[in-house]
């Protein structure tokens, strides 16, 4: 840090929000206002993300944010200057895909989705993007955040004769969600699911062969560039499980370009950083890595897909990875413990 003459050690303060809005909000206010934090870093989920960006947009602290992408905070991302998007949203994820199913031939699908900003947003780009496309919506269904019992409603989409099923959802219901489609038997030809599948204990759970061929949203492939394989063998050194296939190198990322930004600003004043993180480009494990009006466009892909193991990339153009595998071969249910 060029003001201090040194590198400054890092101090972290961490709460628990409880996975309650509410909560979330007055920690944020807290950690700015009371503890003086020189940095934030934002909260887990879209909503909340939503929630947190206006309120370091008052206080005039940078949010760069990370797990999470709504489209009405898009529509407001002028407004909040201090606020910087880093994960894909549902006007991406949708086209993307979609242009994937009309490529290998779905011609309907059954939705499902949770009763929060996630799973609304997407239900309501597909119901505007896909009747374009040729893609027939047979069935949109809603379900709580925390239901765990699928089934009646993967037997409902199994008498519906559909080619593909979306979920728009989270991991704790895209898992029971799988195993309860094994049970009943519904197998369809495509199978999606936006927040899940990009795990790879996804893919443990049910085993390469289980799941093979199961969509979800994302995504980055170690076939995205060096930085990116780098970065995939170092976490699961680390670690001792491979990073998720969505989202992982993307904040990784963006937190790379983050510390380019502070050195060469040389301070922590916010809004000097805020100002070279509008404008500037940073070399990253993704590659270039830049925000244009605050939001990270430059994705290494929208799509993937679990194909014998690995996750590929299957957007339709020069993102692609693999060509995409449909139909999905049948479930192959794991063994029973």
């Amino acid at each position: 840090m060029q003001t201090y003459g040194k590198k400054l050690p890092l101090d972290v303060t961490m709460y628990d929000d409880k996975s309650d809005i509410g909560t979330m909000t007055k920690l944020l206010e807290k950690t700015i206002v009371e503890d003086k934090v020189d940095w934030i870093f934002s909260p887990w989920d879209t909503a909340f993300l939503f929630a947190a960006a206006p309120i370091a947009n008052k206080h005039k602290v940078v949010l760069m944010g990370g797990s999470g992408g709504a489209l009405k905070l898009k529509g407001v991302i002028s407004k909040y200057p201090y606020y910087f998007q880093v994960l894909n949203f549902a006007d991406y994820h949708i086209p993307a895909i979609g242009d994937v199913f009309k490529e290998v031939g779905v011609k309907s699908v059954y939705i499902a989705y949770i009763q929060d900003l996630h799973g609304l947003e997407y239900n309501e780009v597909a119901q505007k993007e896909f009747p374009k496309m040729g893609i027939k919506i047979v069935a949109a269904k809603s379900f709580p955040l925390d239901m765990q019992d699928f089934t009646p409603l993967m037997k409902e989409a199994k008498a519906a004769n559909v080619d593909g099923f979306m979920g728009f959802l989270y991991p704790q219901n895209a898992f029971p969600a799988t195993g309860q489609a094994m049970e009943v038997g519904f197998s369809p030809k495509a199978f999606y699911m936006t927040v899940g599948p990009c795990l790879a204990g996804y893919r443990d759970a049910f085993t390469a062969k289980g799941i093979n061929g199961v969509m979800g949203a994302g995504a980055w492939s170690v076939k995205t560039s060096a930085g990116a394989k780098e970065f995939f063998d170092k976490y699961t050194k680390r670690w001792g499980f491979e990073p998720e296939g969505w989202g992982a190198l993307f904040y990784y990322s963006s937190l790379q370009f983050l510390k380019q930004a502070i050195e060469e600003a040389g301070t922590l004043n916010q809004t000097k950083i805020r100002d070279i993180m509008a404008s500037k480009t940073y070399p990253t494990a993704l590659g270039p890595f830049k925000f244009t009006k605050n939001i990270f466009i430059d994705h290494p892909g929208e799509v993937g897909q679990w194909q014998n193991g690995t996750w590929e990339i299957i957007d339709v153009g020069k993102k692609r990875t693999a060509k995409p595998m449909y139909p999905k071969p049948a479930w192959q249910p794991p063994p029973p413990p």
